[in-house]
């Protein structure tokens, strides 16, 4: 785990409240059309809506999220679902504990 890329990532405010909608997807997301669950957790369609940013800041928003493993990615056809790593997520909030 990088404390660093991570804080980096929650630096920016929509990145942060992605995560927040992400843990509560059924709260915060209407359900999906091809699939009956958020096992798998929230296109990225749906996520797009609900910022009203575009595709590509939202892809490049969640790229950087995946790439400090703040969220894990999985593919449906040609839909890709995020949810969030809890394990990951978990371990920062608390090496921030012992750190500060």
């Amino acid at each position: 785990m990088d404390i660093i890329e991570i804080s980096k990532v929650l630096s920016n405010q929509t990145r942060v409240k992605i995560l927040q909608w992400l843990k509560e997807p059924e709260a915060n997301f209407p359900p999906h059309q091809d699939i009956d669950h958020f096992d798998d957790g929230v296109c990225v369609g749906y996520i797009q809506d609900k910022t009203g940013l575009s595709q590509s800041t939202i892809s490049t928003y969640l790229n950087s999220m995946q790439n400090a493993n703040l969220v894990i990615p999985t593919r449906h056809g040609k839909w890709t679902y995020y949810r969030r790593n809890e394990e990951v997520i978990k371990a920062y909030v608390e090496s921030l504990k012992q750190d500060l």
